[in-house]
C-alpha cells in the first residue's frame, strides 16, 4: 500500500469509489431514483477532474497493488456551519467497504493531517451523516471533538449531520 497525491488520470476511479462509497454508506434498503440520480450526477469524473486541477483542493490516494482503494481530500477556504473552526474542511475521507478495519482510514487521515500541516491550517473541520454511527466513533477515536450540527442538503431534503473539528498537531 502506498500513498500519493491524486494525478488527473485518477479522476474516473475516484468517481467509481465516492458513488460506491456513498451508496453503500447512506442507501440501506435499496436505491430509489432520488438517491441514483444525485449519485450519478455528483460524483462524476468530469466533476472529480475539476476537483483535482483546483489549486484549493488537495486529494491524497491510497493505492495496493491492484489500484486506488480510498481517499481523502482536503479544501482550503472553506467556511464551517459553526462557529470557530479554521477554513481547512477535510470535505471526503473514502475506503472501499471491503478495505474497511485495516487501518487505512486513519493512514488517509494522517497524510491529510500532515498536509494540513505543511499549509498551517491551525484546525481542520468536517460534517457527517448523524446516522452514521462507524464514521462517527471513528472520528471520535482519532480525536475529533464534535462542535455541532449543520444539514447536508439533496434538493428539498436535508438531512442532519453532525460537525467535528480536530486541532492540527504541530
Amino acid at each position: 500500500m502506498k500513498f500519493r497525491n491524486a494525478l488527473p488520470s485518477d479522476a474516473p476511479i475516484l468517481a467509481a469509489i465516492s458513488i460506491e462509497v456513498w451508496l453503500g454508506t447512506y442507501i440501506r434498503s435499496g436505491v430509489s431514483a432520488f438517491f441514483a440520480e444525485f449519485a450519478l450526477s455528483e460524483f462524476t469524473t468530469d466533476k472529480l477532474a475539476a476537483v483535482l486541477a483546483d489549486p484549493n483542493e488537495q486529494v491524497i490516494v491510497s493505492e495496493n497493488k491492484d489500484g486506488l482503494d480510498g481517499f481523502i481530500r482536503l479544501s482550503h477556504g472553506k467556511v464551517a456551519p459553526v462557529a470557530n473552526c479554521s477554513t481547512m474542511e477535510i470535505s471526503t475521507l473514502y475506503v472501499q467497504p471491503r478495505h474497511h478495519g485495516r487501518g487505512l482510514g486513519r493512514m488517509l487521515l494522517e497524510h491529510g493531517l500532515d498536509y494540513a500541516r505543511d499549509v498551517d491550517a491551525p484546525s481542520v473541520w468536517l460534517t457527517t451523516n448523524s446516522e452514521n454511527t462507524p464514521a462517527i466513533a471513528f472520528y471520535l477515536r482519532q480525536g475529533f471533538d464534535k462542535v455541532g450540527t449543520t444539514h447536508f442538503r439533496i434538493q428539498d431534503q436535508a438531512y442532519l449531520n453532525d460537525v467535528f473539528k480536530l486541532a492540527v498537531p504541530q
